[in-house]
């Protein structure tokens, strides 16, 4: 199992389609509005793995989001890694750093995934790469060290973060 959890609208499901669009059996459903997704929702990937599109947090969230995610996150065994999308326009906000204290927390290992790279100038993604790095490398114990920059649109990083996941999940072949 991997996750992805990240807050409201901060291209979730985009991502999980844009990652599975080769993957027929994977059928997202992507909305405009934030805070569309409020349950979790699982997909198998075929017979290998499953993902779980957590719902997001922050505007709009569902009232029990804390204690649905956190049960989750404390008791699932087979979870490998869990995503924590990142807007890369904004960088880590307030919100951001509730999840991060729970895998933290729980000693989950994690990875943050930066999303939207296709809307930030260089220079500003750029910018939000290296504060979140430093962060990730002064802050944190559980979270991989790499970042994985990925557009859903331009579909730049996805072919990457895909690998990544296929080794996590023990599916390189």
């Amino acid at each position: 199992i991997v996750c992805f959890i990240g807050r409201s609208n901060v291209g979730k499901s985009s991502l999980i389609k844009a990652l599975f669009s080769l993957a027929p059996e994977v059928e997202v459903r992507v909305s405009k509005k934030p805070g569309h997704t409020k349950k979790m929702n699982f997909f198998k990937v075929g017979k290998h793995f499953t993902v779980v599109d957590m719902p997001g947090y922050g505007y709009r969230a569902p009232g029990d989001f804390v204690d649905m995610v956190e049960t989750y996150l404390k008791e699932r065994r087979n979870l490998k890694r869990t995503f924590l999308l990142v807007d890369s326009v904004v960088g880590i906000q307030k919100t951001d750093n509730i999840a991060i204290e729970m895998c933290e927390e729980f000693a989950l290992p994690y990875v943050i995934v930066l999303t939207k790279i296709d809307k930030s100038s260089k220079g500003h993604l750029l910018k939000q790469v290296l504060q979140i790095q430093k962060f990730v490398n002064t802050k944190t114990q559980g979270c991989f060290p790499q970042l994985f920059p990925v557009s859903s649109v331009t579909f730049s990083g996805i072919h990457l973060l895909r690998s990544f996941i296929a080794s996590v999940t023990g599916n390189l072949d």
